[in-house]
């Protein structure tokens, strides 16, 4: 079973390597739902003991894109390559929330021969069997959804059809909500071979200075390695 943990900054993705993640999604501004990583953090990313998929998502919001972000989306994927990262993760919709079949193939096409992981755009849209059958044509390797549902625990039961119908033409990889006390129920779905999880802890700020100026937000997260390895336990010895 693979653990892929999401991080947004260098000491985030020392604690995931550290706790045992078995692969890692490298974004900026995870309290967004993540965005694509500066060039900094890439590059710290590059010499990572296991694979790194970074996000390609240029603003946060929804995943309708104009041409101008669309070529920004280009670009970065060609700087993931150039920096010898893994694979990227990406997502594109329509304004009814379907995928954006021209927008994925054209993403796609320029990440070809790289690792690619459909986002969770997947969850806005209204018929997931023709969101796979998309997925599975232009070539990404998994799936990162939590069946519809603000978590992957309350989205079981989409997520036991989402996976039955994909059967082995893509991965199905839960993610959202996922802890060492839910991850059980989880696994149950037969043919999950794949959990995402940002493994994260509140981390209290001061509210002094930087926070009256803007700069600081109540309820700052960041990946704890005790939290990573808690949740591999709990994945190798599921209740």
């Amino acid at each position: 079973m693979i653990l892929e943990v999401c991080v947004d900054d260098a000491d985030g993705l020392a604690a995931a390597v550290e706790g045992g993640a078995d692969r890692i999604e490298l974004c900026s501004a995870l309290a967004l739902g993540g965005l694509t990583p500066s060039p900094g953090l890439i590059k710290q990313a590059v010499d990572c003991p296991v694979p790194v998929y970074a996000m390609i998502r240029p603003r946060s919001g929804d995943f309708v894109y104009s041409e101008t972000a669309i070529r920004s989306m280009m670009d970065d994927i060609d700087c993931i390559r150039n920096h010898g990262l893994d694979g990227v993760v990406f997502g594109a919709s329509l304004p009814d929330g379907r995928l954006d079949a021209e927008v994925l193939t054209a993403l796609s096409s320029r990440a070809e021969g790289m690792g690619r992981t459909l986002h969770r755009a997947f969850d806005l849209v209204p018929e997931f069997d023709k969101a796979i059958d998309l997925a599975v044509r232009l070539g990404f390797e998994r799936i990162l959804t939590s069946g519809g549902a603000v978590t992957a625990p309350g989205g079981l039961a989409a997520l036991h059809a989402i996976t039955a119908y994909a059967r082995d033409r893509i991965a199905i990889m839960p993610g959202a909500g996922i802890n060492a006390a839910n991850v059980a129920d989880v696994l149950c779905i037969e043919g999950i071979n794949e959990i995402h999880a940002s493994c994260s802890m509140e981390i209290k700020v001061s509210g002094g200075p930087a926070r009256k100026l803007g700069f600081e937000t109540p309820g700052r997260r960041a990946t704890a390695t005790e939290i990573v390895r808690n949740l591999k336990h709990a994945i190798a010895h599921p209740r």
